[in-house]
């Protein structure tokens, strides 16, 4: 019997690299399914003002800190958006051909996809706190 398993497989991350002319940083992805004969590439952008300013509020509130410090905090945390967008655009079916694609802020034409990425990040708070305890001494 043939298996029906088609989920996702994250080969690889690299990132983040920050996109000039826009306030992104970007990630990059190598994805597979089962039924792909090769990988493909899904390049994942986290805006720095509409997602990760946000996140970071809600889940440390106003956080000081050495230059430092803060580059590993957004690290993290655009790190943890970017993975979350990639499980609500693969459960939305964006990622579901094979086809390089390119994730955009979820804002304005993606912007309904915002409130999913919201209820994944509430889910993950406690586990992102402990990672940059963890990771940061904060």
């Amino acid at each position: 019997m043939p298996s029906t398993d088609h989920t996702l497989t994250i080969l690889d991350v690299s990132g983040p690299f920050r996109e000039p002319r826009e306030q992104v940083f970007s990630y990059d992805y190598s994805v597979q399914r089962s039924i792909w004969a090769t990988p493909h590439a899904v390049r994942v952008k986290v805006s720095i003002p509409d997602e990760l300013e946000p996140f970071k509020k809600r889940l440390l509130g106003v956080v000081a800190g050495s230059p430092g410090q803060q580059l590993l905090i957004s690290n993290i945390l655009s790190k943890t958006i970017a993975d979350s967008k990639m499980r609500v655009a693969d459960q939305e079916g964006l990622l579901a051909e094979r086809r390089d694609v390119m994730l955009a802020p979820f804002v304005g034409p993606l912007g309904h996809l915002f409130p999913k990425l919201e209820t994944l990040f509430e889910g993950d708070q406690m586990s992102v706190r402990e990672e940059i305890k963890r990771r940061v001494g904060m």
